[in-house]
């Protein structure tokens, strides 16, 4: 490679913020549909003053909250995406991996990069969402407290009792040594194309999913940072269809959610389960794999689709 050694630099910041509610919590299974669509709504009615206007057509477009963190338009000078209405939003929404059955909510959210300078819209958007109630019975969460996580230390509180508090800049995880043996446990429905298809647990290969990941990273670095990644990205994909998994526990869920901006109903099945990978070999693709878990991979991403993660085990 030109450039084996280059490394994808994206600096994010992961909020949870803590919602409650008088009753228990019954979400839909996946309710980062339902969040993500509340979430908008709520956004759009606190920011825009040009009321019946599509956003493309809107002269605010290009400084406008909502637009940027739920529209998100390329920017008329970009040089990638063109052809696109839409470029890769700045956030990801992560739901609770395991059910919850008190009253008790943690919703977090990813943000990328420049994302972070809307904190304040994404906190009065999704303590509204909250309040106007999420799901079919319309549950009402009310919002506690917003808390910043970081990999090493404590959680930082970032708002409470209605007030923000200071944040600290986005930033580059490290990436820790790759352990023994990768393990990818895949949570959300991974949803990725090949030749138009939606591919199966039996046709899935570790070139379309890495290649799904890296123009995930690169688009997010050219959108919403000041470090574009700059790679041999030709051969990155040459090297990757040598790879093979060396073990794939996979099944394909369906999953309906309906369309509210669209009035219709959308299957978004993907793949459940888990991959290996022997790491000899994957130097050059282990720092995508590792900030792949708050990236997430595949198509639906920002309602949390795509999502997995890798253990632990034997990584310092």
């Amino acid at each position: 490679m030109n450039n084996p050694l280059t490394m994808p630099d994206l600096p994010f910041s992961v909020f949870r913020f803590n919602f409650h509610s008088n009753n228990p919590i019954r979400l839909p299974p996946y309710p980062g549909s339902a969040w993500r669509g509340a979430f908008g709504h709520a956004l759009k009615k606190t920011v825009c003053v040009v009321r019946n206007t599509p956003c493309a057509e809107c002269l605010l477009k290009s400084s406008c909250a909502y637009s940027y963190l739920f529209e998100t338009p390329p920017p008329a000078n970009s040089e990638k995406m063109r052809k696109y209405t839409a470029a890769p939003h700045p956030f990801v929404l992560q739901m609770p991996l395991a059910e919850q059955q008190d009253t008790r909510y943690p919703l977090q959210i990813v943000v990328f990069g420049h994302g972070q300078r809307f904190f304040p819209y994404l906190v009065h958007a999704l303590n509204t969402a909250g309040n106007d109630g999420l799901g079919g019975r319309r549950q009402v969460l009310q919002l506690e407290t917003v808390e910043q996580l970081f990999p090493a230390s404590a959680p930082q509180p970032v708002y409470r009792e209605g007030q923000l508090d200071v944040l600290s800049p986005p930033a580059m995880p490290a990436i820790p040594p790759m352990p023994g043996r990768i393990r990818l446990s895949i949570h959300t429905p991974l949803r990725i194309k090949q030749d138009s298809k939606n591919v199966n647990g039996a046709h899935f290969h570790f070139a379309p999913f890495f290649g799904s990941l890296l123009r995930r990273i690169s688009m997010l670095t050219y959108f919403h940072t000041d470090t574009p990644l700059t790679t041999d990205f030709a051969a990155l994909m040459r090297q990757a269809g040598t790879v093979e998994f060396a073990d794939k526990k996979l099944r394909w869920h369906d999953w309906t959610r309906y369309s509210s901006r669209q009035q219709t109903e959308m299957q978004l099945g993907g793949v459940l389960g888990s991959l290996e990978l022997d790491p000899e070999g994957l130097e050059d693709f282990w720092p995508y794999l590792w900030l792949g878990q708050w990236v997430h991979a595949g198509k639906a991403t920002s309602m949390g689709l795509g999502r997995y993660t890798i253990e632990a085990d034997d990584v310092d």
